[in-house]
């Protein structure tokens, strides 16, 4: 048993799920009685991850943020992986809305997530690797109860763990 076991900590969206969640948001949108008529789009820049709404009133683009984080959720992306950055004027009198993906673990949620390990007296050890962390340790229950440990920490960011060996 003296191998080392580890695995990575990242906040990785699966852009598949992203666009197949927003695809099923459209036909909701299509088929609702309350956008009939009224201009609504949901576009998705993969390049920039940035989903862009488009209608004619704060209340509608309310709506339509409601209907793609719900249909994100289903897809088991959490609600944290958005965040809405600007709203602004659009033409025509329509308003544009736009939400951003947060993909990325930078560095200060990975000092906090490094620094959370350590404080809690694992046997462990958390490096931080551009942007994941790898934990390595010589028992897979250290590492479980280290995956426990990260989910708690209630970031807002979709926290994911990778190549558990």
């Amino acid at each position: 048993m003296a191998t080392e076991h580890s695995f990575d900590i990242s906040a990785a969206v699966d852009m598949m799920e992203v666009k197949n969640a927003l695809e099923t948001a459209k036909k909701e949108i299509a088929a609702r009685y309350d956008f009939k008529g009224l201009a609504a789009e949901v576009e998705l820049n993969e390049k920039e991850k940035i989903i862009t709404l488009l209608s004619s009133s704060d209340n509608k683009i309310d709506a339509l943020k409601d209907i793609v984080i719900s249909k994100l959720i289903k897809r088991n992306i959490p609600p944290v992986a958005v965040t809405e950055s600007k709203r602004e004027s659009a033409s025509g009198g329509n308003l544009k809305a736009t939400l951003k993906l947060n993909d990325t673990l930078d560095s200060e949620n990975a000092k906090k997530i490094t620094k959370a390990i350590k404080d809690a007296k694992l046997k462990v050890t958390a490096a931080i690797r551009g942007e994941e962390v790898r934990v390595s340790g010589k028992s897979i229950d250290d590492l479980q109860e280290c995956i426990r440990l990260v989910k708690g920490l209630n970031l807002e960011l979709p926290i994911s763990f990778k190549n558990l060996k």
